[in-house]
């Protein structure tokens, strides 16, 4: 397999988790094993956007057992021979390889993943702007050391804040920052403003009014209900990214009198 893939360094490690559940995007050549109609593989395509069930192939890392993953499109985009090159996006954790297996059971002939190429991960798509390949990474790199100017790191290090593009924000106040960075589950009284989509259970991102990450949290109730809450917990925290004291303290802890 080719393509996209987010690399994380040092302390942006911890965002890793945020990637793992964002959406997926490939381009696959599939291989029929017999001759089918054009009009039939585009039918049957299309036959698997939706929530699919799905057992990983025997050489996936994961435990076999059955479960389901979303295919939120799948684009044909062209046919010679028995090679069919199509689009899918889909739910993290979906097995391209056996997508095709399955595909290639309907059509009733038989099909292999010929091959593969990440278009996106998460916010990261493949002709973006601001996406480097590994010669670029390489070259600058030399650059630095020679030079240890840090603006050469930012042409190809990017803030983990980048990772964090699609998930659902909530922005707090500067005085609920150092508390939160100290494990501090995050309380209605903090928040400045929440973006939609955030659902209860899902993973959101906190961040300040300058737009930095404070941490990943797991949120209690849906956006409509944060808005409508004067007190109490709107979400617990799962992984705190921003160091301790980055913003001055003042919450009190113990008991103060």
């Amino acid at each position: 397999m080719t393509g996209v893939l987010p690399i994380t360094l040092g302390d942006s490690t911890k965002i890793v988790q945020a990637l793992l559940h964002s959406g997926k995007e490939y381009v696959c050549v599939m291989k029929l094993h017999g001759d089918a109609e054009e009009e039939r593989v585009r039918k049957v395509l299309g036959e698997f956007e939706d929530e699919i069930y799905q057992r990983p192939p025997l050489r996936a890392s994961v435990k076999r057992q059955l479960r389901t993953r979303r295919v939120y499109y799948v684009d044909f985009m062209e046919m010679e021979g028995r090679n069919v090159l199509f689009k899918v996006g889909c739910e993290a954790g979906t097995y391209i390889r056996k997508l095709c297996y399955d595909i290639g059971e309907i059509l009733g002939c038989g099909a292999h993943m010929q091959e593969l190429r990440r278009t996106r991960a998460g916010p990261f798509v493949e002709n973006s702007d601001n996406r480097v390949t590994l010669h670029d990474v390489a070259y600058w790199f030399v650059e630095w050391e020679e030079k240890r100017d840090e603006k050469i790191l930012r042409s190809f290090v990017q803030p983990m804040e980048a990772a964090l593009a699609l998930i659902p924000k909530i922005v707090v106040r500067d005085s609920a920052v150092d508390a939160l960075c100290h494990g501090a589950n995050l309380t209605a009284p903090g928040i400045l403003s929440v973006e939609t989509g955030i659902e209860k259970g899902s993973m959101l991102a906190v961040f300040t009014l300058k737009g930095e990450a404070v941490a990943l949290a797991k949120a209690l109730i849906s956006t409509e209900e944060i808005l409508d809450l004067k007190h109490g917990t709107v979400a617990t925290l799962q992984r705190v990214l921003m160091p301790r004291g980055t913003y001055p303290k003042v919450w009190k802890s113990g008991n103060t009198k």
